[in-house]
């Protein structure tokens, strides 16, 4: 698609407004507009090439903040993933003393001392098998015996595809963005 500004004319009375040469419509320049966010989102996949003409530095400016919005949300949604456990290692219990409240005088520093008790702040998880077993059946031949399989565990190929994307994610997230979650 091809957009064209027309900036405001205070003679006429025109507010600024975007034509989109392609579907012959003119879009006003309001950020809660759905087209409008359709000009932000070609400037961003396509730059100039998408504008007759420079595109004004407003119109620039919305969709880099319209991009860096959105990087930072895909990194933090990456970066939480990222911190979740591996399914094919578990996860360890964790502990820690916390008071209970009541306190108990401690005759040799002569002074009142908290009670405390170990309390799990993260629960245990198992890792899970790395292989399952199923049955194949032949296309082929309807009456033949199945035959039996083993394949990697589809949580880990699952865990391990998801793991991929997020660290692909934040290996391509620029350091302004980083810097800002």
């Amino acid at each position: 698609m091809t957009y064209v500004y027309h900036a405001n004319d205070e003679q006429s009375g025109v507010l600024d407004t975007i034509y989109c040469t392609s579907k012959d419509e003119y879009i006003s320049v309001n950020a809660n507009g759905s087209l409008y966010q359709e000009v932000l989102d070609a400037i961003i996949a396509e730059g100039a090439a998408c504008f007759d003409g420079d595109i004004p530095a407003e119109l620039q400016a919305a969709a880099d903040e319209k991009q860096f919005n959105q990087q930072l949300a895909g990194y933090r949604v990456a970066v939480a993933r990222l911190a979740q456990y591996i399914v094919a290692d578990g996860r360890e219990e964790v502990t820690e003393m916390q008071p209970t409240g009541e306190q108990v005088f401690n005759e040799e520093t002569m002074e009142m001392e908290d009670v405390m008790h170990e309390v799990i702040t993260v629960t245990a998880i198992d890792p899970v098998e790395a292989t399952v077993t199923r049955m194949v059946y032949s296309e082929d031949d309807p009456m033949a015996e199945p035959v039996e399989e083993t394949i990697e565990n589809p949580l880990i190929t699952t865990d391990v595809a998801e793991r991929a994307a997020a660290q692909a994610t934040v290996d391509a997230t620029p350091q302004p963005v980083k810097d800002a979650a």
